[in-house]
């Protein structure tokens, strides 16, 4: 079967366009993003048997097992060295692995360096190519635009003749003359462009060809490429199957010399303690015997609990601000041991005298006033616990002392 070829079947009839090189180009471009995806999963499979093989190296190593004896302590330390290098060998798999995945790496840039080569020069030629053909359509719109002044001016010469004005007749005579030279200049200039055109035509359609060419055996490479690896990716892993096998096989080998008997008998060998029961215990009078009485009294010690009672009472404002003072303390009568303390009880008395109030307050409690900015209250106590007694309109309560000012 004769293969296809890539310059056979990606041409465009209409002259302006470039479909088929377009086509090409993004298959080349698909062909790099599949390299990629081959790269991720060989770079992912590489990671994941390193990890692997690093478990299995850390799961053989802390395995233990020193708690055993004879055949079965050997085929198990047989199980862990084998397992120590199973993982070994997915470490070295994982090498092999990155090695492939570099490979493919390097390739695909070669690629990449080449398509650009040719994808630079395939845009030189189209561009030229557009250009000549613009060109071309101006001059055989200006070609066409003259032969329709020519024959005009033509038309009019013979009509201005048949009239028998001599004078008008040279003149029309001229113009004509002049559009037809005029119109045989632009039709040079037109064949110029036409042949000048099919020149970069044809320059494009080698450049086209030879593009195509190595635009196919770009895919043929890489289609090879790529098999080859993903061929040898699962010889790879069929191999370190087979290399598990081998070593978890010699484990096998290990167990099958784990004789029972022979481990029962080496225990009791190693560690036996004795051959004889010991003898029964014989009944012993318990008048038969001197009895060493002695006597004690228990002692007894007792703690003598205290209750304390009468807690110090802190501010009787609750859930203020924290920048509000906390309300004088409330006396109240406590049962107990110790006699009730009260704090400031007597304190901060003082003469009556006016403040005038710097901030607003609104009373928390029932015991409280409330004062507004620029009032004048009189002070009638002041407590060290920063609430004063103060006076306003006949009405008497706590305030803030620091909300405040002495007149």
């Amino acid at each position: 079967m004769t293969q296809m070829q890539f310059k056979d079947a990606f041409w465009c009839k209409e002259f302006t366009f470039h479909t088929g090189y377009e086509v090409l180009v993004q298959r080349l471009l698909d062909g790099r993003k599949m390299c990629k995806d081959v790269e991720d999963l060989l770079k992912q499979r590489a990671q994941a048997e390193e990890r692997y093989g690093k478990e299995l190296i850390q799961i053989a190593r802390k395995a233990g097992g020193q708690t055993e004896i004879n055949t079965l302590k050997a085929a198990f330390e047989r199980l862990k060295q084998q397992i120590e290098s199973v993982g070994n060998s997915h470490i070295q798999l994982a090498v092999m692995l990155k090695d492939e995945l570099k490979g493919i790496e390097e390739f695909r840039e070669r690629q990449k360096e080449q398509r650009k080569k040719y994808e630079s020069a395939m845009e030189r030629m189209q561009k030229s190519k557009l250009s000549h053909y613009k060109k071309t359509m101006e001059s055989k719109k200006t070609y066409e635009q003259k032969c329709k002044e020519a024959d005009e001016a033509e038309q009019s010469f013979e009509r201005t003749s048949a009239s028998g004005n001599q004078k008008q007749t040279e003149k029309s005579q001229n113009k004509a003359k002049q559009c037809r030279e005029a119109a045989n200049e632009a039709e040079n200039v037109y064949k110029q462009n036409i042949e000048q055109l099919d020149k970069v035509r044809t320059e494009w359609e080698q450049e086209h060809i030879k593009t195509c060419e190595v635009f196919q055996l770009q895919e043929c490479d890489r289609i090879t490429i790529l098999r080859n690896s993903l061929w040898v990716h699962c010889n790879q892993l069929s191999m370190q199957c087979v290399k598990d096998d081998e070593l978890y096989e010699e484990v096998r080998v290990s167990l099958e010399n784990c004789i029972i008997e022979s481990d029962i008998d080496y225990f009791i060998k190693t560690k036996m303690t004795g051959t004889q029961p010991p003898d029964a215990i014989g009944y012993e009078n318990y008048y038969s015997r001197e009895p060493n009485r002695s006597n004690s009294s228990p002692t007894q010690s007792c703690g003598m609990m205290k209750r304390f009672s009468g807690l110090l009472h802190g501010s009787s404002k609750n859930n203020t601000e924290s920048v509000t003072p906390s309300a004088p303390p409330l006396a109240e009568e406590t049962d107990g041991v110790y006699a009730p303390i009260f704090v400031n009880e007597q304190a901060g008395i003082t003469s009556p005298r006016d403040y005038r109030v710097l901030y607003d307050y609104i009373a928390q409690n029932t015991d409280e006033l409330d004062i507004s900015e620029g009032d004048i209250v009189v002070v009638i106590e002041e407590n060290e616990d920063g609430w004063w007694t103060a006076e306003r309109n006949g009405q008497r309560g706590f305030v803030p002392g620091s909300y405040l000012e002495k007149l």
